[in-house]
């Protein structure tokens, strides 16, 4: 898109650096070591389709993310060919008849078999998630419900002790059982192994005291990692974006009460509408440039407290539809500048430029972002106020902590907890390493690189994301969004009455408009009901 040449805009107020060490950052990395299906979305955004620059990341770094959800991928599914390599040998042998006597040829393995699906089952239902290195049930929400949720918890155990009475009857009994006795602790070698190495990167890269020392985690040295990599540093923290127009504002979060007001620009000299005497119009840009002021001393006044006012972040960014792929958009500064001098009170449909105020608190564990648009062309002053929040990155993913304070426990106690999760953790496996062989083919197979220019879907941040708020969440993102919404209110206001335009119909609209209520410039009868199944009726002539 060409634009002509303006001057150098103002530095821009509250640049943020690469968000890699929050604690959002932390958990999310931790993250994809627990949840499959977070890891495969993860993925599949920002490897399977290529062709999708990466949405804005808010308080957190999308790469080390995506390193940690590669390594847990290639781990498991490392995993999985070792179980698989086990399961077909001692498959080979009870067809070839080894190890058991012509008397009692139990079927070992589908006895087996049966066990680990049950157990792999009870995992799934009970919402423990289908990763190799499973969380513990006391800290997930459980998933389950109606007789499953009682039947499979007590039926899977009960089947396990049958298995290792069969296996001690026949051995008591004389008979040859080694290959029932000896298989399950053969599956569970790998297990332990895995959840071993999962355990190190914890505690070396993620735990609480590490994570602040441990360098950056990288994607790797092939050139589609490099190219994955430098994309993703070079789209995040860009103050320009690029947006599907059905898909807006993707990683800012879920909207909180949106408003806009849009109203006539009249003189106060003459009371009507058109400019001042002087001829001075209003632009967008100066609107803006009066109420960034306002921001950065709201971040000053809170800068001797606790207040997460103090840390409020300004940016000016500027969404342009998709359409160029995603190696031709240009990031340079001195083309983004340009774009932001060119959109700023723009009013079009396709490029939109905002200003956006981000406040990061609960150790950015909720991003409020408030967007501000504002143009006034065509004699109108419309102004846009978009709140989004991102909710807390989910709790199951603090199990982290938790298994850095374990620690390398004792040997005894390392080896059975791999030895009772090794049932259901290697069918999970196997799954792993099916799952991640048909990605790899798929996205081999669809050249994503090549594919049609699109935006982004999601963002790491949000499918991280829990569903709910605390109240005293809730709280603090009413107060910041209302203190924010005030000086926004106070800088069009000063821009309004600085250029000679009346400022009474704005105060009555933004009283109205910005609490969630209706303005109405005038009205001769009729009835108005506002608010969640309000009604109203007028009668002509009546009561």
């Amino acid at each position: 898109m060409s634009t002509p040449t303006r001057p150098v805009p103002p530095p821009r107020v509250g640049a943020r650096p690469p968000a890699f060490r929050t604690e959002a950052t932390r958990l999310l990395s931790a993250g994809v070591y627990f949840d499959t299906a977070f890891r495969s979305r993860v993925i599949e955004e920002l490897v399977e389709h290529e062709e999708r620059p990466v949405a804005p990341s808010l308080g957190i770094d999308a790469l080390p993310v995506l390193a940690h959800a590669l390594r847990a991928r290639r781990l498991e599914a490392g995993t999985g060919a070792w179980l698989v390599l086990i399961w077909v040998l001692f498959i080979a042998f009870w067809v070839t008849g080894a190890g058991s006597d012509s008397l009692l040829h139990i079927p070992w393995c589908v006895a087996y078999a049966v066990l680990c699906v049950m157990a792999w089952a009870r995992r799934t239902a009970t919402g423990v998630g289908l990763a190799v290195f499973t969380l513990d049930r006391a800290m997930i929400k459980e998933a389950t419900h109606g007789r499953l949720k009682l039947l499979l918890p007590v039926l899977t155990p009960f089947v396990g002790l049958l298995y290792a009475g069969a296996v001690v009857t026949v051995l008591l009994s004389g008979h040859n059982a080694w290959a029932g006795a000896l298989f399950p602790f053969l599956l569970a070698v790998p297990v332990w192994v895995h959840r071993g190495r999962v355990t190190a990167v914890m505690c070396a890269e993620l735990g609480r005291a590490a994570y602040p020392h441990a360098p950056r985690a990288a994607l790797g040295d092939s050139p589609q990692w490099r190219r994955i990599g430098a994309a993703i540093d070079r789209e995040q923290y860009s103050p320009l974006t690029i947006y599907d127009p059905f898909r807006p504002f993707i990683g800012a979060g879920k909207p909180y009460e949106p408003w806009s007001l849009a109203m006539e620009l009249k003189s106060v000299e003459s009371g009507k509408a058109g400019a001042p005497a002087d001829g001075a119009r209003l632009t967008g840009r100066e609107v803006i440039d009066l109420i960034k002021p306002r921001m950065t001393a709201l971040r000053d006044s809170a800068a001797a407290s606790r207040d997460r006012l103090r840390s409020l972040e300004i940016d000016e960014f500027v969404y342009l539809p998709a359409g160029l792929r995603r190696n031709e958009v240009e990031y340079a500064a001195s083309t983004v500048d340009e774009h932001l001098m060119a959109a700023a009170g723009e009013g079009g449909e396709a490029r939109r430029h905002f200003l956006r105020i981000r406040v990061g608190a609960w150790e950015e564990q909720i991003v409020v972002s408030i967007l501000v648009r504002v143009h006034t062309q065509g004699g109108m002053l419309v102004l846009e106020v978009v709140p989004h929040v991102l909710t807390p990155v989910r709790a199951e993913f603090r199990a982290v902590d938790v298994i850095v304070a374990r620690g390398q426990s004792d040997p005894v106690r390392r080896a059975l907890r791999s030895l009772l999760a090794s049932p259901a953790a290697g069918l999970a496996a196997g799954g792993s390493l099916v799952r991640t062989g048909v990605t790899v083919f798929r996205t081999w197979l669809a050249d994503p690189q090549n594919a049609y220019p699109d935006g982004p879907a999601t963002s790491v941040r949000e499918l991280g994301s829990a569903r709910e708020v605390s109240l005293f969440q809730e709280m603090d993102i009413s107060r910041y969004v209302k203190t924010v919404q005030d000086r926004i209110a106070s800088g069009v206001r000063e821009a309004l009455r600085q250029k000679g335009y009346a400022t009474g119909e704005f105060e009555q609209q933004i009283v109205n408009v910005s609490g969630g209520g209706v303005y109405i410039g005038a009205m001769s009868g009729g009835a108005v009901a506002t608010g969640e199944r309000a009604s109203a009726k007028h009668t002509e002539g009546g009561a």
